[in-house]
Protein backbone atom coordinates (compact mmCIF):
# COMPACT_ATOMS: atom_id res chain seq x y z
CA UNK A 1 0.00 0.00 0.00
CA UNK A 2 0.87 3.05 -0.91
CA UNK A 3 0.78 6.78 1.79
CA UNK A 4 -1.03 9.04 1.04
CA UNK A 5 0.61 12.31 -0.59
CA UNK A 6 -1.51 14.03 2.25
CA UNK A 7 1.66 13.26 4.16
CA UNK A 8 4.27 15.62 2.77
CA UNK A 9 2.11 18.35 3.19
CA UNK A 10 2.28 17.23 7.07
CA UNK A 11 5.51 17.55 7.12
CA UNK A 12 5.66 20.81 5.79
CA UNK A 13 2.63 21.81 9.03
CA UNK A 14 5.13 19.85 11.23
CA UNK A 15 7.95 22.27 10.85
CA UNK A 16 5.36 25.42 10.89
CA UNK A 17 4.05 23.68 14.32
CA UNK A 18 7.39 23.72 16.01
CA UNK A 19 8.13 27.60 14.86
CA UNK A 20 5.43 28.49 16.30
CA UNK A 21 6.19 26.03 19.99
CA UNK A 22 10.33 27.98 19.54
CA UNK A 23 8.63 31.52 19.20
CA UNK A 24 6.30 30.44 22.24
CA UNK A 25 9.30 29.18 24.40
CA UNK A 26 10.82 32.65 23.58
CA UNK A 27 8.24 34.92 24.92
CA UNK A 28 6.49 32.74 27.12
CA UNK A 29 9.00 30.76 28.62
CA UNK A 30 10.41 32.25 31.58
CA UNK A 31 6.42 32.66 32.80
CA UNK A 32 6.09 29.08 32.55
CA UNK A 33 8.90 28.15 35.05
CA UNK A 34 8.22 30.62 37.34
CA UNK A 35 10.23 29.57 40.19
CA UNK A 36 8.33 26.32 40.34
CA UNK A 37 10.45 23.66 41.22
CA UNK A 38 9.12 20.76 38.63
CA UNK A 39 9.44 23.23 36.27
CA UNK A 40 12.54 24.46 36.01
CA UNK A 41 13.75 20.91 36.72
CA UNK A 42 11.97 19.78 33.27
CA UNK A 43 13.61 22.34 31.10
CA UNK A 44 17.44 20.93 30.98
CA UNK A 45 16.75 19.84 27.23
CA UNK A 46 16.50 22.06 23.82
CA UNK A 47 13.47 19.89 22.84
CA UNK A 48 12.13 20.15 25.43
CA UNK A 49 12.47 23.84 26.23
CA UNK A 50 11.04 24.26 22.79
CA UNK A 51 7.78 21.63 23.93
CA UNK A 52 6.91 23.25 27.49
CA UNK A 53 5.31 26.88 26.94
CA UNK A 54 3.30 25.03 24.11
CA UNK A 55 2.00 22.39 26.53
CA UNK A 56 1.51 25.05 29.24
CA UNK A 57 -0.26 27.31 27.39
CA UNK A 58 -2.71 24.09 26.42
CA UNK A 59 -3.06 23.43 29.34
CA UNK A 60 -4.03 26.77 30.83
CA UNK A 61 -6.57 27.40 28.03
CA UNK A 62 -8.43 23.90 28.41
CA UNK A 63 -8.81 24.07 31.97
CA UNK A 64 -10.20 27.59 31.73
CA UNK A 65 -12.85 26.12 29.09
CA UNK A 66 -13.36 22.75 31.23
CA UNK A 67 -13.99 23.71 34.97
CA UNK A 68 -14.36 21.30 36.75
CA UNK A 69 -17.13 19.85 37.43
CA UNK A 70 -19.74 20.21 40.63
CA UNK A 71 -19.34 16.50 41.58
CA UNK A 72 -17.32 15.97 45.46
CA UNK A 73 -15.53 12.82 43.31
CA UNK A 74 -13.18 15.35 41.68
CA UNK A 75 -9.69 16.55 43.32
CA UNK A 76 -6.45 15.44 45.23
CA UNK A 77 -3.97 13.61 44.29
CA UNK A 78 -3.04 9.65 44.14
CA UNK A 79 0.28 8.84 44.78
CA UNK A 80 1.21 5.10 43.56
CA UNK A 81 4.57 3.39 44.68
CA UNK A 82 6.36 0.46 42.84
CA UNK A 83 9.90 -0.27 42.84
CA UNK A 84 10.89 0.38 40.01
CA UNK A 85 11.35 3.59 37.31
CA UNK A 86 9.48 3.56 34.25
CA UNK A 87 11.60 2.57 32.06
CA UNK A 88 12.39 4.27 28.40
CA UNK A 89 9.30 6.17 29.78
CA UNK A 90 6.34 7.04 27.63
CA UNK A 91 7.60 6.00 24.26
CA UNK A 92 5.39 2.98 23.07
CA UNK A 93 8.30 2.46 20.50
CA UNK A 94 11.38 1.67 22.14
CA UNK A 95 9.69 0.57 25.76
CA UNK A 96 9.81 -3.26 26.73
CA UNK A 97 8.41 -2.21 30.56
CA UNK A 98 5.05 -3.66 31.74
CA UNK A 99 4.56 -0.38 34.08
CA UNK A 100 5.71 1.53 31.20
CA UNK A 101 3.16 0.07 29.26
CA UNK A 102 0.26 0.07 31.45
CA UNK A 103 0.85 4.13 31.46
CA UNK A 104 0.89 4.58 27.76
CA UNK A 105 -2.21 2.64 27.31
CA UNK A 106 -4.11 4.46 30.37
CA UNK A 107 -2.70 7.09 31.69
CA UNK A 108 -0.72 9.32 29.63
CA UNK A 109 -1.43 8.49 26.05
CA UNK A 110 -3.99 6.40 23.73
CA UNK A 111 -4.21 3.58 21.94
CA UNK A 112 -6.46 2.50 19.07
CA UNK A 113 -9.21 0.17 20.99
CA UNK A 114 -8.77 -1.56 23.99
CA UNK A 115 -10.48 -4.71 25.98
CA UNK A 116 -13.65 -4.96 28.26
CA UNK A 117 -13.61 -7.17 31.08
CA UNK A 118 -13.98 -10.16 28.88
CA UNK A 119 -10.97 -9.75 26.65
CA UNK A 120 -13.63 -8.29 24.07
CA UNK A 121 -11.85 -5.28 21.82
CA UNK A 122 -13.61 -1.52 22.23
CA UNK A 123 -13.29 1.28 20.62
CA UNK A 124 -10.66 3.64 21.95
CA UNK A 125 -8.71 6.23 19.98
CA UNK A 126 -10.56 4.92 17.05
CA UNK A 127 -14.27 5.24 17.31
CA UNK A 128 -14.51 2.13 14.92
CA UNK A 129 -12.84 -0.17 12.45
CA UNK A 130 -13.48 -2.24 9.06
CA UNK A 131 -12.01 -5.33 8.10
CA UNK A 132 -11.75 -6.02 4.60
CA UNK A 133 -13.63 -9.11 3.42
CA UNK A 134 -10.22 -10.89 2.41
CA UNK A 135 -8.81 -9.95 5.98
CA UNK A 136 -5.95 -8.37 3.96
CA UNK A 137 -7.00 -4.84 5.87
CA UNK A 138 -8.16 -3.16 8.91
CA UNK A 139 -9.70 0.68 8.43
CA UNK A 140 -9.40 2.63 11.39
CA UNK A 141 -11.96 5.54 11.64
CA UNK A 142 -10.38 8.35 14.13
CA UNK A 143 -12.16 10.15 16.67
CA UNK A 144 -11.92 13.94 15.44
CA UNK A 145 -12.31 15.16 19.06
CA UNK A 146 -8.77 14.05 20.57
CA UNK A 147 -5.57 16.20 20.86
CA UNK A 148 -2.39 16.19 22.08
CA UNK A 149 -1.11 18.33 25.66
CA UNK A 150 0.15 20.65 23.17
CA UNK A 151 -2.55 21.45 21.32
CA UNK A 152 -2.34 19.51 18.22
CA UNK A 153 -4.74 17.59 16.61
CA UNK A 154 -4.60 13.23 16.73
CA UNK A 155 -4.85 12.17 13.62
CA UNK A 156 -4.47 9.46 11.18
CA UNK A 157 -1.00 10.80 10.21
CA UNK A 158 0.45 9.81 14.04
CA UNK A 159 -0.92 6.58 13.66
CA UNK A 160 0.85 6.25 10.57
CA UNK A 161 3.71 7.24 11.55
CA UNK A 162 3.46 5.59 14.96
CA UNK A 163 2.90 2.02 12.45
CA UNK A 164 5.78 3.23 10.14
CA UNK A 165 8.56 3.79 13.01
CA UNK A 166 7.76 0.36 15.17
CA UNK A 167 7.74 -1.57 12.08
CA UNK A 168 10.90 -0.20 11.14
CA UNK A 169 13.99 -2.71 11.74
CA UNK A 170 16.16 0.72 12.91
CA UNK A 171 13.92 1.82 15.54
CA UNK A 172 13.96 -2.05 17.22
CA UNK A 173 10.61 -2.08 18.45
CA UNK A 174 10.81 -5.10 20.88
CA UNK A 175 7.86 -6.41 20.31
CA UNK A 176 8.54 -7.46 16.28
CA UNK A 177 6.46 -10.35 15.95
CA UNK A 178 3.53 -8.15 16.67
CA UNK A 179 4.14 -7.20 12.92
CA UNK A 180 5.01 -10.32 11.56
CA UNK A 181 1.98 -11.13 9.08
CA UNK A 182 1.49 -7.19 8.64
CA UNK A 183 3.04 -5.17 5.37
CA UNK A 184 5.89 -2.99 7.15
CA UNK A 185 6.75 0.15 6.31
CA UNK A 186 5.29 3.07 4.22
CA UNK A 187 3.79 0.64 1.89
CA UNK A 188 1.64 -0.89 4.53
CA UNK A 189 -0.20 2.09 5.91
CA UNK A 190 -2.47 4.17 3.25
CA UNK A 191 -4.11 7.32 5.13
CA UNK A 192 -7.33 7.84 3.62
CA UNK A 193 -8.08 11.18 4.99
CA UNK A 194 -6.86 13.09 8.50
CA UNK A 195 -9.46 10.46 10.29
CA UNK A 196 -9.16 7.75 8.47
CA UNK A 197 -6.22 5.34 8.22
CA UNK A 198 -5.81 1.29 6.55
CA UNK A 199 -3.03 -1.23 7.76
CA UNK A 200 -2.52 -4.67 5.33
CA UNK A 201 -2.12 -7.60 6.43
CA UNK A 202 -1.90 -11.04 5.60
CA UNK A 203 -4.57 -13.20 7.42
CA UNK A 204 -3.37 -14.70 10.83
CA UNK A 205 -4.55 -15.10 14.78
CA UNK A 206 -6.03 -12.39 16.97
CA UNK A 207 -4.84 -9.49 14.34
CA UNK A 208 -6.56 -7.10 16.36
CA UNK A 209 -4.12 -7.61 19.84
CA UNK A 210 -1.27 -5.12 19.14
CA UNK A 211 -3.55 -2.91 18.66
CA UNK A 212 -4.73 -2.79 22.42
CA UNK A 213 -1.14 -2.29 23.44
CA UNK A 214 0.54 -0.15 20.78
CA UNK A 215 -0.44 3.57 21.79
CA UNK A 216 -0.18 6.06 19.19
CA UNK A 217 2.92 8.69 19.13
CA UNK A 218 3.01 12.53 18.17
CA UNK A 219 4.13 13.05 14.44
CA UNK A 220 4.69 16.60 14.94
CA UNK A 221 7.35 16.18 17.41
CA UNK A 222 9.11 12.89 16.51
CA UNK A 223 8.49 12.78 12.67
CA UNK A 224 12.10 14.13 11.78
CA UNK A 225 13.76 11.74 14.88
CA UNK A 226 16.06 9.30 12.87
CA UNK A 227 14.18 5.97 14.01
CA UNK A 228 17.84 4.43 15.62
CA UNK A 229 17.80 7.25 17.97
CA UNK A 230 14.13 7.02 19.46
CA UNK A 231 15.78 5.62 21.90
CA UNK A 232 17.64 7.81 23.64
CA UNK A 233 15.39 10.63 22.29
CA UNK A 234 14.53 13.02 25.27
CA UNK A 235 10.81 12.66 24.82
CA UNK A 236 10.49 9.53 26.59
CA UNK A 237 11.23 10.58 29.98
CA UNK A 238 11.47 14.53 29.98
CA UNK A 239 8.96 15.89 28.12
CA UNK A 240 6.33 12.97 26.78
CA UNK A 241 3.80 15.02 24.91
CA UNK A 242 0.90 12.72 25.11
CA UNK A 243 -3.16 12.63 24.36
CA UNK A 244 -4.54 10.35 27.16
CA UNK A 245 -6.51 11.21 30.24
CA UNK A 246 -3.43 12.27 32.46
CA UNK A 247 -0.70 15.32 31.25
CA UNK A 248 2.71 14.62 32.20
CA UNK A 249 4.27 17.25 34.58
CA UNK A 250 7.53 16.50 35.58
CA UNK A 251 9.95 12.93 35.75
CA UNK A 252 13.13 13.06 38.37
CA UNK A 253 14.67 10.01 37.87
CA UNK A 254 15.05 6.92 40.21
CA UNK A 255 12.59 9.42 42.16
CA UNK A 256 8.89 9.95 40.78
CA UNK A 257 6.81 10.71 37.84
CA UNK A 258 3.80 13.75 38.50
CA UNK A 259 0.88 13.87 35.74
CA UNK A 260 -1.67 16.24 35.79
CA UNK A 261 -5.77 15.53 35.11
CA UNK A 262 -6.38 16.41 31.47
CA UNK A 263 -9.39 18.39 31.58
CA UNK A 264 -10.48 18.12 27.92
CA UNK A 265 -10.16 14.04 27.71
CA UNK A 266 -13.50 13.36 25.65
CA UNK A 267 -16.85 13.34 27.70
CA UNK A 268 -17.77 9.76 25.97
CA UNK A 269 -14.53 8.85 26.98
CA UNK A 270 -15.42 9.19 30.60
CA UNK A 271 -14.01 13.01 30.19
CA UNK A 272 -11.84 14.87 32.94
CA UNK A 273 -10.19 11.88 35.11
CA UNK A 274 -11.21 12.72 38.75
CA UNK A 275 -8.20 13.20 40.55
CA UNK A 276 -6.60 16.17 40.21
CA UNK A 277 -2.93 14.85 40.21
CA UNK A 278 -0.96 11.46 40.52
CA UNK A 279 2.41 11.05 41.28
CA UNK A 280 4.61 7.73 40.21
CA UNK A 281 7.11 7.34 43.54
CA UNK A 282 9.71 4.54 42.91
CA UNK A 283 10.60 3.28 45.89
CA UNK A 284 13.47 0.54 45.22
CA UNK A 285 12.69 -1.53 48.64
CA UNK A 286 10.07 -3.74 49.61
CA UNK A 287 10.02 -3.05 53.09
CA UNK A 288 10.08 0.56 53.06
CA UNK A 289 7.01 0.26 50.08
CA UNK A 290 5.27 -1.25 53.16
CA UNK A 291 6.04 0.95 55.34
CA UNK A 292 4.93 3.67 53.55
CA UNK A 293 1.91 2.17 52.19
CA UNK A 294 0.64 1.80 56.28
CA UNK A 295 2.08 5.17 57.04
CA UNK A 296 -0.39 6.57 54.41
CA UNK A 297 3.04 8.10 52.48
CA UNK A 298 1.37 5.96 49.55
CA UNK A 299 -2.24 5.10 48.63
CA UNK A 300 -1.18 2.23 46.31
CA UNK A 301 1.41 -0.59 46.73
CA UNK A 302 1.82 -2.17 43.59
CA UNK A 303 2.39 -6.02 43.80
CA UNK A 304 3.57 -6.39 47.59
CA UNK A 305 5.16 -9.96 48.29
CA UNK A 306 3.17 -12.90 49.59
CA UNK A 307 4.21 -12.93 53.09
CA UNK A 308 3.27 -8.98 53.23
CA UNK A 309 -0.21 -9.35 52.02
CA UNK A 310 -1.94 -10.76 55.03
CA UNK A 311 -0.86 -7.66 56.73
CA UNK A 312 -2.68 -5.77 54.40
CA UNK A 313 -5.54 -8.00 54.46
CA UNK A 314 -5.77 -7.62 57.85
CA UNK A 315 -5.44 -3.82 58.08
CA UNK A 316 -8.95 -2.28 58.75
CA UNK A 317 -7.41 0.92 56.45
CA UNK A 318 -6.51 -0.82 53.41
CA UNK A 319 -7.83 -3.67 50.66
CA UNK A 320 -5.36 -6.35 49.18
CA UNK A 321 -6.64 -6.52 45.42
CA UNK A 322 -5.75 -10.29 44.19
CA UNK A 323 -6.47 -11.00 40.45
CA UNK A 324 -5.50 -13.56 37.90
CA UNK A 325 -2.82 -11.72 36.06
CA UNK A 326 -0.36 -12.92 32.64
CA UNK A 327 2.98 -13.21 34.10
CA UNK A 328 5.37 -15.67 35.06
CA UNK A 329 8.67 -15.43 36.33
CA UNK A 330 11.84 -17.34 35.58
CA UNK A 331 15.48 -17.64 35.09
CA UNK A 332 16.64 -17.07 31.45
CA UNK A 333 19.84 -18.63 30.40
CA UNK A 334 22.20 -16.97 28.22
CA UNK A 335 22.89 -19.85 25.45
CA UNK A 336 25.72 -17.65 24.02
CA UNK A 337 28.02 -18.19 27.05
CA UNK A 338 29.57 -21.87 26.65
CA UNK A 339 29.02 -23.67 29.71
CA UNK A 340 24.74 -23.12 29.41
CA UNK A 341 24.96 -23.61 25.74
CA UNK A 342 24.01 -27.08 26.05
CA UNK A 343 20.60 -28.14 26.63
CA UNK A 344 21.36 -31.04 29.02
CA UNK A 345 23.31 -28.23 31.21
CA UNK A 346 20.25 -25.94 31.51
CA UNK A 347 17.85 -28.79 31.88
CA UNK A 348 20.10 -29.98 34.70
CA UNK A 349 19.29 -27.04 36.52
CA UNK A 350 16.12 -26.90 36.51
CA UNK A 351 16.12 -30.40 37.84
CA UNK A 352 18.63 -29.55 40.58
CA UNK A 353 16.32 -26.99 41.53
CA UNK A 354 13.39 -27.91 44.03
CA UNK A 355 10.91 -25.06 42.95
CA UNK A 356 8.09 -26.67 44.49
CA UNK A 357 9.02 -25.56 47.38
CA UNK A 358 10.68 -22.10 46.49
CA UNK A 359 6.98 -21.53 45.22
CA UNK A 360 5.52 -22.25 48.27
CA UNK A 361 8.17 -20.11 50.20
CA UNK A 362 7.78 -17.23 48.16
CA UNK A 363 4.26 -17.34 46.93
CA UNK A 364 3.00 -19.02 50.33
CA UNK A 365 -0.46 -19.99 47.98
CA UNK A 366 -0.96 -17.06 45.29
CA UNK A 367 0.25 -18.91 42.43
CA UNK A 368 1.18 -22.08 41.09
CA UNK A 369 4.61 -23.72 39.76
CA UNK A 370 5.19 -23.11 35.61
CA UNK A 371 6.68 -25.50 33.51
CA UNK A 372 6.50 -23.78 30.56
CA UNK A 373 5.32 -19.90 29.36
CA UNK A 374 1.62 -20.37 28.28
CA UNK A 375 -0.28 -19.50 31.68
CA UNK A 376 -3.09 -22.05 33.07
CA UNK A 377 -5.96 -19.91 32.40
CA UNK A 378 -4.76 -19.82 28.65
CA UNK A 379 -6.65 -21.68 25.90
CA UNK A 380 -3.61 -23.21 24.71
CA UNK A 381 -2.29 -24.75 28.08
CA UNK A 382 -2.42 -28.31 28.32
CA UNK A 383 -2.80 -29.45 31.96
CA UNK A 384 -1.66 -33.05 31.16
CA UNK A 385 1.67 -32.23 30.02
CA UNK A 386 3.83 -34.56 31.30
CA UNK A 387 6.87 -33.04 33.35
CA UNK A 388 10.13 -34.14 32.35
CA UNK A 389 12.39 -31.29 34.31
CA UNK A 390 10.79 -31.96 38.06
CA UNK A 391 13.16 -31.65 41.08
CA UNK A 392 15.32 -34.83 40.94
CA UNK A 393 19.00 -34.29 41.49
CA UNK A 394 20.22 -37.23 41.05
CA UNK A 395 19.05 -37.32 37.10
CA UNK A 396 20.70 -33.39 37.55
CA UNK A 397 23.58 -34.99 37.94
CA UNK A 398 23.72 -38.14 35.71
CA UNK A 399 22.81 -35.36 33.14
CA UNK A 400 25.73 -33.22 34.08
CA UNK A 401 28.26 -35.81 34.14
CA UNK A 402 26.58 -36.70 30.20
CA UNK A 403 27.55 -33.33 29.12
CA UNK A 404 31.31 -33.23 30.43
CA UNK A 405 31.04 -31.60 33.40
CA UNK A 406 32.73 -33.53 36.36
CA UNK A 407 34.47 -32.62 39.86
CA UNK A 408 37.78 -33.45 38.80
CA UNK A 409 39.72 -31.75 41.24
CA UNK A 410 37.51 -32.28 44.48
CA UNK A 411 36.66 -29.41 45.38
CA UNK A 412 33.24 -29.94 45.19
CA UNK A 413 32.34 -27.70 42.09
CA UNK A 414 32.32 -29.66 38.57
CA UNK A 415 34.91 -28.46 35.23
CA UNK A 416 34.91 -29.58 31.48
CA UNK A 417 37.99 -31.44 29.69
CA UNK A 418 39.39 -28.10 29.99
CA UNK A 419 39.34 -27.25 33.50
CA UNK A 420 36.79 -24.71 33.40
CA UNK A 421 34.68 -24.55 36.55
CA UNK A 422 30.64 -24.65 36.40
CA UNK A 423 29.85 -21.38 37.80
CA UNK A 424 27.96 -18.29 36.80
CA UNK A 425 26.36 -15.67 37.87
CA UNK A 426 22.40 -15.49 38.42
CA UNK A 427 21.50 -11.46 38.19
CA UNK A 428 18.07 -10.02 39.65
CA UNK A 429 16.88 -6.08 40.08
CA UNK A 430 17.49 -4.33 43.01
CA UNK A 431 14.40 -3.69 45.16
CA UNK A 432 12.77 -7.57 44.40
CA UNK A 433 13.05 -9.67 47.34
CA UNK A 434 11.13 -12.34 45.52
CA UNK A 435 13.80 -12.40 43.09
CA UNK A 436 16.74 -12.18 45.10
CA UNK A 437 15.39 -15.16 46.77
CA UNK A 438 15.34 -17.42 43.52
CA UNK A 439 18.89 -16.11 43.43
CA UNK A 440 19.74 -17.51 46.79
CA UNK A 441 17.95 -20.60 47.06
CA UNK A 442 19.42 -21.53 43.36
CA UNK A 443 22.48 -20.78 44.80
CA UNK A 444 22.15 -23.47 47.61
CA UNK A 445 20.66 -26.33 45.92
CA UNK A 446 22.78 -26.43 42.96
CA UNK A 447 25.84 -25.95 45.06
CA UNK A 448 24.39 -29.39 46.03
CA UNK A 449 24.89 -30.75 42.71
CA UNK A 450 28.41 -29.38 41.75
CA UNK A 451 27.49 -25.71 40.19
CA UNK A 452 28.71 -22.77 41.62
CA UNK A 453 26.28 -19.56 41.25
CA UNK A 454 26.52 -15.73 42.41
CA UNK A 455 23.82 -13.89 42.64
CA UNK A 456 24.06 -10.53 41.42
CA UNK A 457 21.62 -7.23 42.44
CA UNK A 458 21.41 -4.86 39.74
CA UNK A 459 19.41 -1.78 39.34
CA UNK A 460 16.24 -2.35 37.00
CA UNK A 461 16.79 0.45 34.17
CA UNK A 462 20.40 -0.76 34.07
CA UNK A 463 19.60 -4.61 34.24
CA UNK A 464 17.05 -4.44 31.03
CA UNK A 465 20.28 -1.95 29.54
CA UNK A 466 22.60 -5.38 29.76
CA UNK A 467 20.32 -8.08 29.32
CA UNK A 468 18.02 -6.54 25.55
CA UNK A 469 20.92 -5.03 24.38
CA UNK A 470 22.24 -7.65 21.72
CA UNK A 471 25.77 -6.12 21.23
CA UNK A 472 25.81 -6.61 25.41
CA UNK A 473 23.76 -9.34 26.76
CA UNK A 474 25.72 -9.21 29.90
CA UNK A 475 24.64 -12.32 31.91
CA UNK A 476 24.58 -15.48 32.18
CA UNK A 477 21.51 -16.17 34.17
CA UNK A 478 18.83 -13.54 34.95
CA UNK A 479 15.61 -13.81 37.35
CA UNK A 480 12.65 -11.95 35.14
CA UNK A 481 9.06 -11.59 34.88
CA UNK A 482 7.63 -11.75 31.46
CA UNK A 483 3.68 -10.36 31.06
CA UNK A 484 2.40 -12.48 28.24
CA UNK A 485 0.37 -10.51 25.57
CA UNK A 486 -3.56 -12.42 24.73
CA UNK A 487 -2.52 -13.53 22.04
CA UNK A 488 0.30 -15.44 22.85
CA UNK A 489 3.53 -15.54 20.45
CA UNK A 490 6.95 -16.51 21.79
CA UNK A 491 8.57 -15.66 18.29
CA UNK A 492 10.43 -12.63 19.82
CA UNK A 493 12.21 -14.82 22.42
CA UNK A 494 12.76 -18.35 21.16
CA UNK A 495 13.11 -17.95 17.21
CA UNK A 496 16.52 -18.30 15.51
CA UNK A 497 16.19 -15.49 13.48
CA UNK A 498 15.38 -13.47 16.49
CA UNK A 499 18.34 -13.98 18.61
CA UNK A 500 19.76 -10.19 17.98
CA UNK A 501 16.55 -8.75 19.12
CA UNK A 502 15.97 -7.46 22.05
CA UNK A 503 14.05 -9.84 23.96
CA UNK A 504 15.53 -12.99 23.02
CA UNK A 505 17.57 -13.40 26.24
CA UNK A 506 18.16 -17.27 26.47
CA UNK A 507 20.14 -17.22 22.17
CA UNK A 508 18.75 -20.79 21.91
CA UNK A 509 18.15 -22.25 18.40
CA UNK A 510 16.16 -25.15 17.52
CA UNK A 511 14.31 -25.93 14.06
CA UNK A 512 10.85 -27.45 15.74
CA UNK A 513 10.90 -24.56 17.69
CA UNK A 514 10.89 -22.43 14.97
CA UNK A 515 8.84 -24.54 12.53
CA UNK A 516 6.30 -24.61 15.50
CA UNK A 517 6.14 -20.82 16.05
CA UNK A 518 5.59 -19.76 12.96
CA UNK A 519 2.74 -22.28 12.24
CA UNK A 520 0.91 -21.74 15.22
CA UNK A 521 1.18 -17.76 15.08
CA UNK A 522 -0.42 -18.02 11.43
CA UNK A 523 -3.43 -20.46 12.45
CA UNK A 524 -6.33 -18.94 13.65
CA UNK A 525 -8.54 -22.10 14.39
CA UNK A 526 -7.91 -22.44 18.37
CA UNK A 527 -8.52 -26.67 17.84
CA UNK A 528 -6.32 -26.61 14.37
CA UNK A 529 -3.72 -24.70 16.45
CA UNK A 530 -4.25 -26.85 19.67
CA UNK A 531 -2.19 -29.89 18.98
CA UNK A 532 1.24 -28.18 17.69
CA UNK A 533 0.83 -25.97 21.21
CA UNK A 534 1.11 -29.31 22.79
CA UNK A 535 3.91 -30.34 21.03
CA UNK A 536 5.48 -26.68 21.62
CA UNK A 537 4.94 -26.71 25.30
CA UNK A 538 7.01 -30.11 25.19
CA UNK A 539 9.58 -29.43 23.53
CA UNK A 540 10.50 -25.70 25.15
CA UNK A 541 10.72 -28.07 28.11
CA UNK A 542 13.19 -30.30 26.75
CA UNK A 543 15.01 -27.24 24.98
CA UNK A 544 14.92 -25.13 28.77
CA UNK A 545 15.81 -21.88 27.61
CA UNK A 546 14.64 -20.74 31.37
CA UNK A 547 13.70 -22.29 34.20
CA UNK A 548 10.69 -21.67 34.52
CA UNK A 549 9.35 -20.83 38.38
CA UNK A 550 5.64 -19.50 38.67
CA UNK A 551 2.71 -17.81 37.70
CA UNK A 552 1.30 -15.48 39.93
CA UNK A 553 -1.75 -14.49 41.31
CA UNK A 554 -1.34 -10.31 41.29
CA UNK A 555 -1.57 -8.14 44.49
CA UNK A 556 -1.99 -4.65 45.24
CA UNK A 557 -1.93 -3.01 48.91
CA UNK A 558 -4.84 0.10 48.33
CA UNK A 559 -5.64 2.75 50.84
CA UNK A 560 -9.69 1.73 51.42
CA UNK A 561 -10.08 6.21 50.68
CA UNK A 562 -9.04 5.34 47.24
CA UNK A 563 -12.45 4.67 45.53
CA UNK A 564 -13.54 3.23 42.07
CA UNK A 565 -10.63 0.75 41.48
CA UNK A 566 -10.95 -2.27 38.92
CA UNK A 567 -8.01 -4.65 38.63
CA UNK A 568 -7.59 -8.00 36.14
CA UNK A 569 -5.84 -9.17 33.77
CA UNK A 570 -5.70 -6.20 31.35
CA UNK A 571 -3.42 -4.46 33.96
CA UNK A 572 -3.41 -2.24 37.10
CA UNK A 573 -4.34 0.92 35.86
CA UNK A 574 -7.07 -0.35 33.47
CA UNK A 575 -9.31 1.86 35.09
CA UNK A 576 -7.14 4.53 36.52
CA UNK A 577 -9.02 8.01 34.88
CA UNK A 578 -11.93 6.49 37.34
CA UNK A 579 -10.19 6.50 40.36
CA UNK A 580 -11.31 8.89 43.24
CA UNK A 581 -10.64 10.05 46.69
CA UNK A 582 -13.23 9.31 49.26
CA UNK A 583 -14.47 12.99 49.84
CA UNK A 584 -14.95 12.13 53.19
CA UNK A 585 -11.06 11.66 53.94
CA UNK A 586 -9.37 14.27 51.69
Amino acid sequence: MKRASHGVAKLEHRGDIMKRILTMATVIGAGACGGDSEQLARAADPFCQAVWPAVDAYTAEVAAANPVPDDPRYGGTIIVGSIGEIADGMNSAVSSDYTATQHQQFVNLMTLLDYDENAVPRPYLAKSWDIADDNTSITFHLRDDVRWHDGEQTDAHDVAFTYITVTNPETAFPNAAWWDHYVKGPEGVEVIDDFTVRIGLRPHAEFLDPFRVLAILPEHLLGDVPAAELKQHPYSTQCPVGNGPFIFVSHATQDRWTFAANPAFPSDLGGRPFIDRYVYRVIPEQTTLMTELLTEEIDVYIQPRADQADQIREDPNFDLMQFTFRDYVFVAWNSRKPHLSDSRVRRALTMGTDRESIVEAILQGYGSVANGGVPPFHWAFDADLPVTVGYDPQAASALLEDAGWTDRDGDGIRENADGVRLEFSVKYNSGNQQRRDIAEIMQAQLQKIGVAVTPQVVEWATLLQQINTPELRDFDGVVMGWVVEFKLDDMDLFHSERIDQPFAWSGTQNSEIDALLEAMSETADREAAMEMWTRYQQVVMEEQPYTYFYFRDRLDGINKRIRGVEMDARGDWVNFREWYIDPSSR
